[in-house]
């Protein structure tokens, strides 16, 4: 077996079954999960339709560079997102979703051979980075994200003996769990290193189109042009249709950007066998071709946020993000409890699912910056995330309220 599965920690998810053993949710109570981050508004009926009507294509094996079609849409909308102007055959490629893309994106860009290799990442984090760059054959090295600054990654406490091993950084905009999104500024300052440096950029941007204020999320290619990066050099952005159409299940993305990169992993693809369906190339160009689905879904969250971030904000530290579906909550210190036994309690005494800030970062530097804080998927209906919401003031009231 390869021995560096060994250096893979638990999932999340597995870390919370783990916790909630056990524990025997009260039956007044319906369950209500906010713990996984997983799309719950109904998929758009044209895009079922597309799917259906598309099954002429299963006698034939799919390209891995995917059907001209499919490139083509990938650039048409990043021109109306981003005002960007790529290539369809040499700048793009569709992807079997945006975590399959991210580890394989470490397989093809990591040289375990050189040196000690390190990949960067935020903390906290996605746990695909740490698994991709372990079984790369790289070491992650941690950048703690800082609450006085809603979160943002502290680029500038990373050491430049750090940078100087780099091969890979993990840039996640909006962020998964805090929602806090790169402005311009930081895209340079990471630009400037990865010149100085040498290592890749892979942007993580599958929450861009799910933000709460007039101006959409900076994108990592955008960043680049603006600053005169058109080439997009040692950069590549992911972006996916999970999240922005609701088809977690279609398994849709595609990644854009530095045409050698896209070439490099166009080869490994090839032979991991990573091509996408014909079926689904089909459905992945009508979702990407319409916005108007994508504007009513972004409402649908910004009035679940607007419901639910003041209840919550009355017993809590937390506030709305700048974009993505999470909130990321801090447990009262009143309470006296680590966020996993916040999690636990929660669950046993009102039914409602969190998931531990801490099982989503890594003690590094001598803390765990997801410590004392739980992330709070509002996924789910409005009705049943605002219930939820009022759980979680009850309890807490129920154990801060003088005795």
């Amino acid at each position: 077996m390869n021995p560096l599965l060994s250096h893979l920690q638990p999932y999340p998810f597995e870390r919370l079954r783990q916790l909630f053993a056990g524990v025997t949710p009260p039956a007044a109570y319906s369950p209500i999960s906010l713990g996984m981050g997983e799309p719950r508004h109904p998929t758009p009926q044209f895009i079922k339709d597309a799917l259906s009507n598309n099954l002429g294509g299963l006698a034939a094996y799919p390209a891995t560079a995917g059907e001209p079609r499919l490139r083509e849409a990938f650039t048409q909308w990043l021109n109306k997102r981003y005002a960007l102007t790529l290539d369809p055959g040499t700048q793009v490629l569709p992807v079997n979703g945006s975590r399959e893309a991210l580890f394989a994106f470490a397989q093809t860009v990591i040289d375990p051979s050189h040196g000690q290799p390190l990949v960067v990442c935020p903390n906290p984090f996605y746990q695909i980075y740490e698994g991709a760059a372990l079984l790369a054959g790289a070491q992650p090295y941690y950048a703690a994200s800082d609450p006085a600054r809603n979160f943002a990654v502290n680029w500038d406490a990373v050491p430049d003996s750090v940078w100087q091993r780099t091969q890979l950084l993990f840039v996640c905009s909006p962020g998964n769990p805090t929602g806090a999104v790169m402005p311009l500024g930081e895209w340079k300052k990471l630009f400037e290193l990865s010149d100085r440096y040498g290592f890749v950029i892979a942007s993580d941007e599958c929450y861009s189109e799910i933000y709460f204020r007039d101006e959409p999320p900076l994108g990592g290619l955008q960043a680049a042009d603006k600053l005169g990066r058109s080439d997009y050099r040692n950069l590549i952005s992911f972006t996916s249709l999970s999240k922005r159409s609701n088809v977690p299940g279609m398994r849709s993305g595609f990644v854009a950007g530095d045409a050698a990169l896209i070439k490099a992993f166009l080869l490994y693809r090839t032979y991991h066998g990573s091509a996408m369906s014909p079926i689904v190339q089909a459905a992945s160009i009508a979702a990407w071709g319409d916005e108007k689905h994508v504007v009513e879904n972004r409402t649908l969250y910004r009035k679940k946020f607007a419901q639910v971030t003041p209840l919550l904000a009355g017993v809590m530290e937390v506030a709305l993000p700048d974009a993505g579906f999470y909130l990321w909550a801090k447990v009262p210190d009143a309470l006296g409890m680590t966020d996993a036994e916040f999690a636990r309690a929660l669950l046993a005494q009102y039914n409602v699912t969190v998931l531990p800030g801490s099982y989503l970062a890594r003690e590094a530097q001598g803390s765990n910056p997801g410590a004392q804080r739980v992330r709070m998927a509002l996924v789910a209906e409005a009705e049943e995330c605002v219930e939820a919401a009022l759980r979680i003031v009850q309890f807490i009231q129920s154990r801060t309220a003088p005795q």
